[in-house]
């Protein structure tokens, strides 16, 4: 079984975003049963007496316009017992990489990685939280997780 999580700063949006839409890929060509998918923060910001927030309405909303469903997805964070737990670690900009790394310790296994890393363009996925353009987003995290598959696939992961 592959074990991926996404992260990116509060699990609200870019996180969520790209657990879903890889998870609704993985479902496509059914490979479920290959898989566990999840995603967490770096920080507690949208995490209130360990309960998680909910995925921000306009993240849900643009799954929602392509037909993924994110309910009961809440917002958790990453601990420093995920390295083990997990094959790969994709967060969607350098920031969220560098605050990974300060929750995990270290990396020797070399399984954190940027999503983008796995497309012809790589560089941060932009936080719509800021810039209110969650379209672009979910169009840089399908690339990204397009990416991440056939990378899967090319180095002989998945068949």
């Amino acid at each position: 079984m592959i074990k991926v999580l996404f992260v990116c700063h509060g699990n609200i949006c870019r996180s969520p975003m790209a657990e879903f839409v890889f998870k609704n890929m993985i479902n496509k060509k059914q490979l479920q049963s290959d898989f566990y998918i999840a995603s967490a923060a770096t920080s507690t910001e949208e995490i209130w007496n360990g309960i998680g927030n909910p995925v921000y309405p306009p993240a849900k909303k643009e799954l929602a316009r392509h037909g993924i469903s994110c309910d009961g997805k809440r917002a958790v964070q990453l601990k420093k017992s995920d390295y083990d737990k997990y094959d790969y670690l994709i967060a969607m900009e350098e920031r969220n990489r560098r605050n990974m790394l300060r929750i995990l310790g270290s990396d020797p296994e070399h399984k954190v990685s940027l999503l983008l890393d796995y497309t012809d363009c790589p560089g941060n996925i932009a936080d719509p939280w800021y810039t209110g353009d969650f379209e672009i987003t979910y169009r840089d995290i399908v690339k990204g997780c397009e990416g991440f598959l056939e990378h899967l696939v090319k180095s002989g992961r998945l068949l």
